[in-house]
């Protein structure tokens, strides 16, 4: 089976402040072979190779106040998703709180060569549904993504870092995106682990435009997290969260998953054919 994953953490580890980094790079025996990756697209490349990865998006996303990373993120990642731009997509983000409606932030990250935006509630510290509440620039960067036919990632679930907010966790918000933008493809990273799993199958099965993502699950849990995971193997999205904690081989993941009683037709539209669909070789 062919695999895509749209979700590894592939970032310039220096735009962290030192609490980020420090909480990401803690207890990993792997810092080595990733300051590789990162210096080197064709290194990571190389890893892919290994781990039998074909695609990959690369999630980079702005939250300066809580984790120190800047917008200098997205220019990193659009260079570094040059070396190979079929099999590395560029993930970038417009900061919901820190963005001016009328700037078109997102349409101007698309015309660079952005693929999908990522927005993260819990440390960006917004709800996905705050354009009803005032917030013009979160609307404009649905409609520019809606326009666009990019895809918008939007984390659901709990996040551990120390200076999430996790109140903004719930995926259930998501809903009034999905109502008054009926075109956006919305991605629901995480399913809203661990807390939240019913809501966004809820959501899934709801809206033609909402899809799930399984990153940040234990492959072997996924059928409990998500017993009915058959009934939207059509709009389920393979992810690693790599090199998250806990995740030290993306093919061992696969091979955790390959394992689960689902069709072999499911696994493969979850591990490859979903995504290859949404994100069109140019």
């Amino acid at each position: 089976m062919r695999v895509f994953d749209v979700h590894l953490h592939v970032q310039p580890h220096s735009e962290f402040n030192a609490v980020s980094r420090e909480f990401v790079e803690r207890g990993r025996r792997d810092l080595e072979r990733y300051a590789k990756i990162e210096g080197s697209p064709r290194e990571l490349l190389r890893f892919l190779d290994e781990q039998e990865v074909e695609r990959a998006c690369l999630i980079n996303y702005s939250a300066p106040d809580t984790l120190g990373l800047s917008e200098n993120v997205f220019e990193w990642v659009l260079r570094y998703c040059r070396e190979d731009p079929r099999r590395l997509l560029a993930t970038g983000s417009v900061h919901p709180r820190l963005a001016k409606a009328g700037e078109h932030a997102a349409r101007r990250l698309f015309e660079s060569g952005i693929r999908m935006l990522k927005l993260h509630p819990p440390h960006q510290l917004f709800s996905p549904n705050d354009h009803l509440f005032g917030n013009a620039a979160l609307a404009e960067i649905y409609a520019d993504a809606q326009d666009a036919g990019r895809p918008v990632m939007i984390h659901t679930g709990t996040s551990v870092f120390p200076s999430a907010r996790n109140r903004f966790a719930d995926p259930m918000p998501v809903d009034d995106v999905a109502v008054d933008f009926p075109k956006l493809k919305i991605v629901l990273a995480h399913c809203g682990r661990p807390l939240f799993y019913e809501t966004a199958f809820f959501l899934a099965r709801r809206h033609e435009n909402v899809y799930l993502e399984l990153s940040g699950i234990p492959p072997k849990k996924v059928l409990q997290a998500l017993p009915r995971l058959e009934e939207v193997a059509h709009k389920t999205l393979w992810g690693t969260d790599w090199p998250s904690p806990g995740i030290s081989s993306p093919a061992e993941n696969v091979a955790a998953f390959r394992a689960l009683a689902l069709s072999e037709d499911a696994k493969q539209k979850i591990l490859h054919d979903n995504a290859q669909a949404l994100f069109p070789e140019n």
